[in-house]
């Protein structure tokens, strides 16, 4: 299969390496891009750009030079990181590139109560007024985050109340976004598409999936705001990344991330994993929950 060279960022990472090795088992032109190429997966038929990090834009236009799509990961969490993406975003449109794939998240609003809602929601502004064509992925919470924050002492704790979370897997992401990318016409343009799993769930019912599986007790501990905040006080974490993460469980426990898209098996023809399902196919997620884990 030929087609326009695809340049997608965050090669290295879990959305973006998922995404890259779709792309070349199909056989289009596909350039990885990374702030460390020597990290960036071999694919057949892909090349690797310069090094490339989103704020210099000597560096990203060099990187997207040639590129058609753009699927542009959304950088790490940072107080510069809006500037980040516009950086990157101007770059593309000096080089040519045609059309941009983002990554967003659900939600996404400039009053969002995830903080780091809103950088997407600015990044998507500065795409639509870019002027090309584009289409935003907003991904839920990630199913491999519910494990990942329980603690080894089987508390998953956060002022989640009792919201409902409709979390998305990674692989399904990852299909998603293959789907759009390899789809040449305009049935994507200018469209949105919240990526979810097939249901909503409780912080609370998450902790008794993850009690079944690893047969011991996981709950999950609600707390308020000064409680979340104060229990975290220990990371060593900046002010706003700690509100990042605070308001991440704040916005379950607002409804924002409750709604349940059919955006998934839309775009690839089959259903959405369960948390239950990708538990049973990623017993590493939890293997520190496990006694001796």
């Amino acid at each position: 299969m030929i087609g326009p060279l695809i340049a997608v960022t965050g090669a290295t990472g879990a959305v973006g390496g998922r995404v890259a090795r779709r792309l070349a088992r199909t056989g289009v032109p596909v350039r990885l891009l990374g702030r460390d190429p020597a990290r960036l997966p071999d694919l057949p038929g892909a090349d690797h750009a310069p090094a490339a990090r989103y704020g210099d834009a000597e560096a990203m236009r060099r990187a997207l030079d040639g590129a058609h799509t753009l699927f542009l990961v959304s950088a790490h969490e940072s107080p510069y990181r809006v500037r980040e993406h516009t950086t990157a975003i101007d770059a593309a449109v000096a080089v040519g590139v045609e059309r941009i794939v983002y990554v967003s998240f659900q939600g996404a609003a400039p009053d969002a109560t995830f903080t780091f809602a809103r950088d997407h929601w600015d990044t998507e502004a500065h795409i639509r007024t870019a002027g090309l064509r584009h289409t935003f992925l907003r991904d839920n919470w990630y199913l491999a985050g519910l494990p990942a924050m329980t603690g080894t002492d089987g508390v998953l704790r956060g002022p989640g109340g009792d919201g409902r979370v409709a979390a998305v897997a990674h692989e399904d992401i990852a299909d998603a976004a293959a789907a759009v990318l390899l789809d040449e016409g305009r049935d994507h343009d200018d469209r949105v598409y919240d990526l979810t799993g097939p249901e909503a769930f409780t912080l609370a019912e998450a902790a008794g999936e993850l009690s079944r599986v690893t047969g011991r007790p996981v709950v999950y501990v609600p707390e308020t705001r000064e409680e979340a905040y104060a229990s975290r006080a220990g990371y060593g974490a900046d002010d706003w990344e700690v509100a990042g993460w605070v308001t991440s469980y704040e916005a379950i426990a607002g409804g924002e991330l409750a709604a349940v898209s059919d955006a998934v098996p839309t775009l690839t023809g089959h259903p959405a994993k369960s948390f239950a399902q990708f538990l049973v196919e990623n017993p590493d997620s939890y293997r520190h929950l496990l006694p001796g884990g």
